[in-house]
C-alpha cells in the first residue's frame, strides 16, 4: 500500500484517566503568569537546504478521515488543509493492536508489534506480579488499583520497565547514530538520558507520591507540568499540560529557540477526549487542535517557510467506532457470562479461590485463567453465547484458534508456510478462514477484508504477555465493561482489530521517499531511513 497523492484541497486513555485524577487535586491551584515581561515576536529558524532535513512527526490522537475531510471541507481547520495540500495523504494507515494508544505508540517507536515490546493493553494482568496494571483506563479503575500504584506503573515503569529492553526505541537508535530527538507530551518516549519527572507540590504534599520520578527518556523530553523546556508555558492547569496547547507551545519554543532536533515526536490528546464523549462525526477537536498548529506555522515568516528543509508527518493513531446510545445494548459486561467463576477484584490481592481476571479494553478484552483446574473450552462456551461478540481467540498447541461468535467452526493459524499476505509474511492456515475475514485466491495469496493486517496483530497480542488467557473482539457498536470500566454509549471507542477501529489518516510533506506498507509498525524503519 503506497501513500497516494492528494486530489483535492491512556479512549479513555492514560491521558484522559491520569490527568483528569490530577486535575481534581489541583483544584484551587493557580498559576500566576508574569505580565511584567513579554516576549519579543520570534524570529523563526532558518533552514539550510544543505543541512539534513529535521523531522516533525505530529500525532492526533483518533484522528479520522470523514471528519477530517469535513473540517477541511469546511474551511475549519486551514493548518491541516495547509499541509495535506501541500503533500500526500492516506487514510489507511494501519493501527496496532489493541487499538488503544498505549500499545500503539509503543508499536511505533519500537517498530513491532506487542510480541516483541510487550506492551499488551492499556490494562492487562502481569502472572509474575500476580496483579492488574493499569495505565488509566478509568477514573475508578485507578482509583481501585490505588493513585500510588498507578502513578508508579504510569511514570516509571512503563518506560523504564514494561516497555521491553530487548527492542530499542527510534530515540534510542538515532541517539546511536549521533542524532538529537524529541518527545513532547507522548507518554512513550525511552531513550537513553536521564530526567527527573517533578510531581507538583499539591500533589506530593497531599496524596503518598513522592516528589519525583527518575526515567529515561530522549535528549529533549516534555510530558506536561512533570518536565517541560519552555519554563514560561503556562498551559499547565488543563489536565494538568497535558494538552494541545502545551504541546503547541513546547513546539513553538523549540522552534524559535533553533532548538529544535533532527527528529521531535509531538502527542495531540484532545482530539480523543472529544470523539469518546460526541462521536465519530465531531470535528470539534480537529478544529481546536488545529488553532495550535496555525500557532506553530505562525512562528514562520509565513507558512510556507516551515515546509524548507522540514519533513512534517502526520497522523492518527487509531480510529474511533461509534457505540450504540442503549446501554444495556451496547456495554457487553463480561461478568455477566461467567459468574460462576470467582473473578479477581480490582483492589484486591489475588487469593486461592480466584479463578479468573478480566480486563476490558474497550472495544477488546482479555480473560486470564489463573486456576489451572478450569477448562478453557467451558470459559470460551459461556462467552460465544453473546452473539456481539465478534470472535475468541487463544492459543493452543503452537497455533492460535480463532472461533467466531456465530458458529462453531474455528480457524487456526501460525507464522510460516505457504499462504502468503499482502506484507510479505508467511502463514500456516487451517479451517474457516472467513472468522477473520481472510480471502483466499488459488495461488495462497491472503487478501484483508475486515481486519488489516489481522495475523500478525492478533499474533502480536496473544504473545504479548505470560499466562493462560484469551482474546475478545466487539462486533462494531459495542463495548466491552469489567469490574469499573468506562464506558461511551453514544459515542466513541475503540480497542478492536476491526477496520473501523484500525484505519486511520497519514499527511506526509518534504518527501518522495516510498513505504512499503502502509502500517504504524513500519514508520520506525521509515523515518530511520529518511534521517539516514
Amino acid at each position: 500500500m503506497k501513500i497516494i497523492k492528494h486530489e483535492g484541497g491512556m479512549m479513555m486513555g492514560f491521558r484522559s484517566i491520569f490527568i483528569v485524577f490530577l486535575s481534581i487535586l489541583l483544584i484551587g491551584c493557580t498559576v500566576h503568569k508574569n505580565n511584567e515581561e513579554q516576549d519579543l515576536l520570534p524570529i523563526a529558524i532558518q533552514t539550510n537546504n544543505k543541512n539534513p532535513p529535521k523531522v516533525v512527526l505530529l500525532i492526533i490522537d483518533s484522528l479520522m478521515d470523514k471528519p477530517l475531510k469535513q473540517a477541511i471541507q469546511e474551511n475549519k481547520a486551514p493548518a491541516l488543509a495547509f499541509f495535506l495540500n501541500h503533500g500526500r495523504y492516506n487514510k489507511n494507515l494501519v493501527s496496532s493492536y489493541p487499538t488503544m494508544s498505549v500499545t500503539i505508540d509503543s508499536s511505533l517507536i519500537t517498530g513491532t508489534y506487542p510480541d516483541k515490546h510487550k506492551i499488551p493493553g492499556l490494562v492487562w494482568y502481569d502472572e509474575d506480579e500476580q496483579r492488574i496494571i493499569n495505565y488509566g483506563n478509568g477514573f475508578f479503575e485507578m482509583v481501585k488499583i490505588g493513585v500510588s500504584q498507578f502513578a508508579e506503573d504510569s511514570l516509571y515503569q512503563f518506560n523504564n520497565v514494561d516497555l521491553s529492553p530487548k527492542v530499542e526505541t527510534i530515540h534510542e537508535v538515532l541517539d546511536k547514530r549521533g542524532k538529537r530527538t524529541a518527545s513532547i507530551n507522548s507518554i512513550i518516549y525511552r531513550g537513553n538520558y536521564e530526567h527527573t519527572l517533578k510531581i507538583p507540590k499539591v500533589l506530593s504534599k497531599t496524596t503518598a507520591l513522592p516528589d519525583h520520578y527518575n526515567t529515561s527518556g530522549p535528549k529533549i523530553l516534555s510530558v506536561g507540568a512533570f518536565i517541560r523546556q519552555d519554563e514560561k508555558n503556562k498551559h499547565l492547569v488543563n489536565r494538568i499540560g497535558l494538552n494541545d496547547a502545551f504541546a503547541a507551545q513546547e513546539l513553538k519554543y523549540l522552534i524559535e529557540k533553533n532548538k529544535l532536533p533532527e527528529f521531535s515526536i509531538i502527542y495531540f490528546p484532545v482530539n480523543d477526549h472529544v470523539v469518546h464523549r460526541k462521536g465519530t462525526m465531531t470535528t470539534e477537536g480537529i478544529e481546536e487542535l488545529d488553532k495550535q498548529l496555525q500557532e506553530v506555522l505562525n512562528v514562520f515568516p509565513n507558512w510556507k517557510n516551515a515546509l524548507d528543509n522540514m519533513i512534517w508527518i502526520i497522523i492518527g493513531d487509531s480510529k474511533q467506532s461509534s457505540v450504540k446510545k442503549n446501554k444495556k445494548e451496547a456495554l457487553i459486561d463480561i461478568r455477566d457470562a461467567l459468574s460462576n467463576y470467582n473473578i479477581l477484584k480490582l483492589n484486591e490481592p489475588v487469593r486461592n479461590k480466584d479463578e479468573l481476571v478480566i480486563t476490558a479494553n474497550e472495544r477488546m478484552a482479555y480473560v486470564y485463567k489463573i486456576n489451572e483446574d478450569i477448562p478453557l473450552q467451558d470459559i470460551i462456551s459461556r462467552l460465544q453465547t453473546d452473539e456481539r461478540i465478534a470472535w475468541i481467540a487463544w492459543k493452543e498447541n503452537d497455533m492460535i484458534q480463532v472461533k467466531s461468535g456465530d458458529q462453531d467452526e474455528v480457524f487456526q493459524f501460525k507464522p510460516g508456510g505457504v499462504f502468503r499476505d499482502v506484507y510479505n509474511q508467511n502463514w500456516s492456515i487451517k479451517g474457516n478462514s472467513s472468522v477473520l475475514d481472510l480471502a483466499i485466491d488459488n495461488n495462497n495469496q491472503i487478501k484483508y477484508g475486515d481486519y488489516p493486517d489481522g495475523l500478525a496483530r492478533l499474533y502480536g497480542a496473544l504473545h504479548s504477555q505470560k499466562g493462560d488467557f484469551l482474546i475478545m473482539d466487539a462486533k462494531p457498536g459495542y463495548e466491552f465493561i469489567g469490574e469499573s470500566s468506562p464506558e461511551h454509549t453514544g459515542g466513541g471507542a475503540h480497542g478492536s482489530m476491526h477496520k473501523n477501529d484500525s484505519l486511520t489518516p497519514i499527511i506526509v510533506t518534504g518527501t518522495d521517499k516510498s513505504i512499503d506498507h502502509l502500517r504504524i509498525v513500519d514508520l520506525k524503519e521509515w523515518i530511520l531511513d529518511i534521517l539516514k
